[in-house]
């Protein structure tokens, strides 16, 4: 079994954008509504990619029981704000809100995450200058480690908005094809069992276990969730290890790269100022 330990490749991209930002005044704003951990988290690895190559950061944070109205008209004026180069609403956000009403107020020319239903149309029309970092981080994963995925047996467990769906309509652009499992699925295990390609990105611990899994599956964990005050994903990795001939876990896998490439995207919109 091979570990896709996108960690290292981060490193390298990173290097390379460090390069590129000098000199550019370019300022990543991240909105934080409430305290959920893992979130805390990932905004924290954000902060310290940012630093680590000269870009500017800054985060609002707001309580958990913020009205909608009020959290869009700060999202409105933080939108506005020339030094704005790009703005992330850190997900989830709390169940009393209406997430794709808050993200759409992101403009194009900010939306580093892809989140806004306008932009997310540009990327399914073929006609976004960037990807969703979570497809731009597997794209790079399955190149670096020259993984030929095109004729496999594709499984998506999960079709969130960050994960899944994103994953699904890249897949379509290069005709691919793929099957979905999510709640209602009849028989997941089935579908599992036969799958060479296995892409997850639901959150819930210990999900897909070895024995759910074909010997010689292609497994990438793209879930991430904090349990037992750990960052883990949806793969039980000491089970899923024994069985899988390349897998991403978490943490190390995609997560690095996702971040890298949420800079990176912030790098090529702005490359026109």
């Amino acid at each position: 079994m091979e570990l896709l330990e996108g960690k290292k490749i981060a490193k390298d991209i990173l290097r390379g954008l460090e390069k590129e930002a000098r000199g550019r005044n370019l300022k990543l704003v991240i909105v934080l509504v409430g305290e959920d951990p893992a979130s805390l988290i990932f905004v924290k690895e954000k902060e310290r990619a940012c630093k680590k190559i000269g870009i500017g950061f800054e985060l609002f944070k707001f309580s958990s029981d913020i009205k909608q109205d009020e959290l869009e008209k700060k999202i409105r004026e933080i939108a506005r704000k020339e030094d704005t180069s790009g703005l992330v609403v850190q997900l989830p956000l709390p169940k009393s809100l209406n997430a794709q009403n808050i993200l759409d107020i992101i403009p194009a020319g900010k939306d580093v995450d892809v989140l806004s239903q306008g932009f997310f149309e540009e990327f399914k029309a073929g006609n976004s200058l960037i990807l969703p970092p979570v497809v731009a981080a597997i794209d790079c994963l399955l190149r670096e480690y020259e993984i030929d995925i095109k004729d496999k047996k594709i499984v998506l467990v999960g079709l969130g908005r960050v994960v899944g769906l994103p994953l699904s309509v890249w897949l379509s652009q290069k005709g691919i094809k793929f099957e979905v499992v999510e709640k209602l699925t009849e028989n997941p295990e089935l579908v599992l069992q036969k799958a060479q390609v296995i892409i997850s990105g639901v959150g819930k611990p210990e999900l897909i276990k070895g024995e759910a899994i074909r010997e010689g599956a292609i497994v990438i964990d793209a879930a991430t969730v904090l349990s037992k005050g750990q960052l883990v994903g949806d793969i039980d990795l000491e089970s899923v290890s024994k069985k899988a001939e390349f897998l991403a876990p978490v943490p190390g896998g995609v997560g690095p790269l996702t971040v890298a490439y949420l800079l990176d995207n912030l790098v090529k919109i702005n490359k026109r100022t």
